[in-house]
């Protein structure tokens, strides 16, 4: 059991981690970019992820990136390759292998399993815009 300032302590890394993975997630970043950005060591940013979030840096940062990339998927005008671009892959085949591994289905198999058809570069659907 941790002593309540330790768990603040790596509480807030994690929260901090969080936020800068979340709005910087097309940007090539590493652990060790956001443990000096936190001003912490590498270990106990592994250590934050692990014990707050339940999670790893990299396992986080995929997770993020590929959240973003089903809702750019559903953009009509973005080819796969955009997509992948646009969440931080320079590759698209690395790109597609991790959507596949973390949606379970092919970038390509889930835009023409119809579940896109917003207008480019709206990230609502027709049905949910306001009037």
């Amino acid at each position: 059991m941790h002593r309540p300032a330790t768990i603040r302590l790596r509480t807030s890394l994690f929260d901090d981690a969080v936020a800068i993975v979340e709005s910087e997630f097309a940007s090539d970043l590493s652990l060790d970019d956001i443990a000096r950005r936190v001003a912490s060591s590498r270990r106990q940013l592994q250590r934050a992820y692990s014990e707050i979030g339940n999670t790893t840096f990299r396992e986080h940062l995929t997770g993020v990136r590929m959240d973003r990339a089903a809702e750019l998927l559903r953009i009509r005008g973005l080819t796969v390759r955009d997509v992948a671009h646009r969440v931080g892959y320079r590759q698209p085949a690395q790109f597609a292998k991790a959507f596949r591994r973390h949606h379970g289905v092919a970038p390509s198999d889930f835009r023409a399993a119809g579940r896109f058809g917003r207008p480019e570069g709206s990230l609502t659907a027709p049905s949910e815009a306001v009037a």
